[in-house]
């Protein structure tokens, strides 16, 4: 007879190999441009390279997909060990998976439930929500919500920055790319997408965000300042701005010199290119989510332009990531950094508050590294979220 815990590990071992590892699948709704299928697509990506299993990726809007994804030529092809499929209606009757993730609270299509209620075994239901650093993500995180309609349990995963949370996606070899990608010439990486260096002291800034009404002011204070700077503009939202504050009409690959200020417009790449601008760029000001977490890897100073809610609900967002990010930095240099990003928000004048964020810079520098390291002292959101659903597969499987 096997003893009591033999039996646990037995049972645990079929239902990991039988019922985890082939198959999870993810859906995805744009809403944010590429925000969300950046996050959808990196995650996925990283489920499969981390952990082996097979992923189906259901999305709804293919040409942003395929910004991120250049592999994505037809529904159904598998990129990078993940299988993409187009998000029709009316939805397509296939079998759900083990596991099924609906990113951002998209719905799920009413059909894809039924048929994940009809399953002997009921799929382990994700609601893979926003990123937030606000104190309530912790005691929401992993809460199940059982269902009225079907006999189903739906369960809440945040990823978030702390202990409590479900973390950051990080894929495998990341910062090893990071660190060899850096020890390139900068001058080198420009130079390769036709951009010059004005000055070998010039400051390198990308600049992905969502509308600004406060551009122009910001551009006139680089054009005006004393340190040559480079701007590198992802082609993008934030584009048609650049382009009616300078008077000018850029396309992927222009650029144009005003005194102080070179702005580059770089054509739309897919993630691991956007991740070599960041690592390449002194400041990144990026938006949303992906990008935002993208910009932590770099180890790199940074502006978030978080996406703006309704009732201005975003600012609590932004302030509990501030008080959080803050908390390791001396006084004045977070007074500089916060003031900054607060106006860059909507909250403050960015052009006044530029001066003396650029001051602090040499701290900032030194505080993105450490938060980097610290950010990877803890597990990925990929590991976490295994780890819960092995859990609950194992006590229903």
């Amino acid at each position: 007879m096997f003893s009591p815990v033999i039996h646990r590990v037995v049972k645990t071992m079929r239902v990991f190999a039988a019922d985890f590892l082939p198959r999870w699948e993810i859906f995805c709704r744009v809403v944010d441009n590429h925000g969300d299928v950046g996050v959808c697509w990196q995650l996925a990506r990283t489920l499969a390279a981390r952990h082996g299993v097979r992923v189906r990726v259901w999305v709804d809007d293919w040409a942003t997909l395929a910004g991120v994804c250049p592999g994505a030529v037809r529904d159904g092809v598998e990129v990078e060990g993940v299988e993409l499929r187009r998000w029709v209606e009316p939805f397509p009757a296939v079998e759900p998976a083990n596991v099924v993730i609906e990113v951002f609270g998209c719905e799920l299509p009413a059909v894809h439930v039924r048929a994940m209620a009809a399953r002997k075994t009921p799929p382990v239901w994700i609601n893979f929500e926003y990123l937030s650093a606000e104190d309530w993500v912790r005691g929401c995180h992993g809460l199940a919500s059982p269902q009225t309609t079907v006999a189903l349990v739906k369960y809440f995963f945040f990823p978030g920055f702390s202990a409590g949370t479900g973390g950051l996606i990080r894929e495998p070899g990341l910062l090893v790319r990071r660190t060899r990608e850096q020890a390139r010439a900068r001058v080198d990486w420009l130079r390769a997408r036709g951009v010059k260096l004005p000055h070998e002291e010039a400051l390198t800034v990308s600049l992905f965000s969502y509308e600004q009404p406060m551009l122009s002011a910001l551009l006139r204070r680089w054009q005006m300042g004393e340190r040559p700077l480079l701007l590198l503009v992802p082609e993008g939202r934030i584009l048609a701005g650049v382009n009616a504050a300078l008077g000018e009409n850029l396309l992927p690959g222009g650029q144009t010199q005003r005194d102080a200020l070179r702005v580059a417009v770089l054509p739309f790449s897919n993630q691991d290119g956007y991740d070599e601008l960041l690592w390449h760029c002194d400041i990144n000001m990026v938006r949303g989510e992906n990008s935002f977490v993208r910009a932590q890897w770099a180890a790199r100073p940074l502006v978030w332009h978080i996406y703006p809610q309704k009732d201005d609900a975003h600012h609590a967002k932004l302030e509990a990531f501030l008080a959080l990010y803050c908390a390791g930095l001396e006084t004045t240099e977070a007074s500089a950094l916060m003031a900054f990003w607060r106006a860059w928000n909507g909250c403050g004048d960015p052009a006044a508050a530029w001066p003396a964020f650029v001051r602090a810079l040499p701290e900032l520098e030194r505080h993105a590294r450490n938060w980097c390291t610290g950010l990877c002292a803890q597990p990925d959101v990929t590991v976490n979220l295994w780890r819960f659903c092995r859990h609950i597969l194992e006590k229903t499987g």
